[in-house]
């Protein structure tokens, strides 16, 4: 069973009781392959992330998620976008049920090695032709597209 469900503009949906400040990662290496992990929760592909801890800055947040879910150090060198669809909820098996509010940054690997985590059941670096075939939710969808337009000002919706 999900400890986690996503529902996009799903008129059946629960309604939210929380926002949460989260982060997630667009870490593409030299290749110009994207870490991406298959998530514990839920089963889907997804990047590396999570909410944002009492004491730290917003970009520490990303260095300690991504490593702590992949195995890998990054650096954070930019701002992919700002995703707060009020139709995109996530409900939790404690009953939470939040509204989306995801930062997602540009990072760069700077050492580690992949591992798994007790958060992904699977993580790999993904080459850019594989990606469409992935099963991923459409806000990761979104943010990947995001990402790999490289735009210089952040997507903010």
């Amino acid at each position: 069973m999900s400890r986690r469900t996503d529902y996009f503009d799903d008129p059946n949906a629960p309604k939210a009781n929380s926002i949460v400040p989260a982060v997630t990662a667009f870490v593409v290496n030299d290749a110009g392959d994207v870490l991406m992990e298959r998530r514990s929760d839920n089963g889907r592909w997804g990047m590396p992330g999570g909410v944002q801890e009492i004491g730290e800055n917003i970009a520490g947040t990303v260095i300690r998620e991504v490593l702590e879910e992949t195995g890998i150090l990054v650096e954070v060198v930019g701002l992919v976008g700002i995703f707060t669809d009020p139709g995109h909820v996530i409900a939790f098996a404690d009953g939470e049920v939040r509204q989306e509010f995801s930062l997602c940054f540009r990072a760069r690997p700077v050492g580690g090695e992949i591992r798994v985590s007790s958060e992904s059941l699977e993580v790999r670096w993904i080459p850019r032709s594989e990606i469409e075939d992935l099963d991923a939710s459409p806000t990761t969808r979104q943010r990947l597209t995001e990402g790999f337009r490289d735009l210089p000002v952040p997507r903010i919706s």
